[in-house]
């Protein structure tokens, strides 16, 4: 510990030695990052401006794009700077910050989408007193707890990562600040605080889970009894874009998070990090304009309204 010298910067992974392929990746992420980019903001404008998208499970959706914005934003840039600038490096702080506003992202989205689940089963299956359960004070406490726990998540993580002591390596095995590569290469080992951390968010992260897979089999099971073949396409059409978001969510981040960190990563690690970092906030926009009548309509009048200006 003596001849420990701490650790002031970070190198990153690139995708690549070959500086053809570093302009081929920084193309590519910048390319989905403009899609993320446009389509969310789009979502924001639209549900924002058009009063008949006015409605809770709108709310929610515009809190979803916005989080993405931010969410794709923690990480994808510098990524792309390092590419460009044939560097791999990022300092102490700047990690830290990566951290803290990662977690609390995903964390937020979570929330936003346990949030929108429980909405969809408010109106399918309560009809009649979806207006109270979702009444516009209750909507902003829900959004508001959201954000705030994800904070909350966020700034415990940080905490519980970066006490730890860096020193020696320094080499991140991944595209950004991720912290399983940051416990692995950390100098103190069996933190009890990030396992306790961690035990918490996990139980958390099953809670919403849960609470989601309940509320689905409640929605499947009253659609099934439509008697009517378009109520029932109309519910499905709200809800299967959102069961897909959620199960890509989940299922590529938990099972990057829980499985044993390596030594040397592979090409499944980079792409199951890539399914969780960078590909939600881009796919989201595509998920829930394309398949939702009222949001292409409201676009197309938009869009429409721009141009004839």
């Amino acid at each position: 510990m003596a001849n420990c010298t701490c650790v002031t910067r970070f190198l990153l992974l690139g995708f690549s030695e070959v500086r053809e392929l570093q302009l081929v990746h920084a193309a590519l992420f910048l390319l989905v990052y403009l899609v993320a980019l446009t389509g969310n903001l789009l979502i924001v404008a639209v549900t924002a401006l058009d009063r008949r998208l006015h409605t809770p499970m709108y709310f929610f959706l515009r809190n979803l794009s916005f989080i993405d914005v931010c969410y794709i934003s923690v990480t994808v840039p510098k990524s792309i700077f390092n590419s460009l600038a044939h560097r791999c490096d990022i300092r102490f702080p700047d990690c830290v910050l990566q951290v803290f506003f990662f977690i609390s992202l995903a964390s937020a989205e979570m929330g936003v989408l346990t949030v929108m689940s429980y909405d969809r089963y408010a109106a399918i299956c309560r009809p009649l007193l979806y207006d109270a359960v979702m009444s516009r004070g209750a909507c902003a406490k829900m959004a508001a707890t959201s954000w705030l726990s994800g904070g909350f998540a966020g700034l415990m993580h940080t905490a519980a990562t970066f006490s730890r002591t860096f020193c020696g390596s320094n080499m991140i095995q991944q595209f950004f600040c991720d912290i399983p590569q940051l416990v692995r290469i950390s100098h103190s080992k069996g933190n009890v605080a990030e396992v306790g951390v961690s035990l918490g968010t996990i139980s958390l992260a099953l809670a919403c889970f849960v609470s989601m897979v309940v509320s689905y089999v409640y929605i499947i099971s009253t659609v099934l009894k439509m008697p009517s073949a378009e109520g029932r396409s109309k519910a499905f059409s709200t809800c299967l874009p959102h069961l897909v978001v959620v199960i890509s969510f989940l299922s590529t981040s938990s099972f990057a998070y829980l499985k044993p960190t390596t030594e040397s990563p592979s090409a499944l690690d980079l792409l199951l990090s890539m399914f969780y970092a960078v590909v939600p906030p881009a796919l989201n926009p595509l998920i829930y304009s394309l398949r939702n009548r009222d949001m292409k309509s409201a676009l197309e009048k938009m869009l429409g309204r721009k141009l004839s200006l």
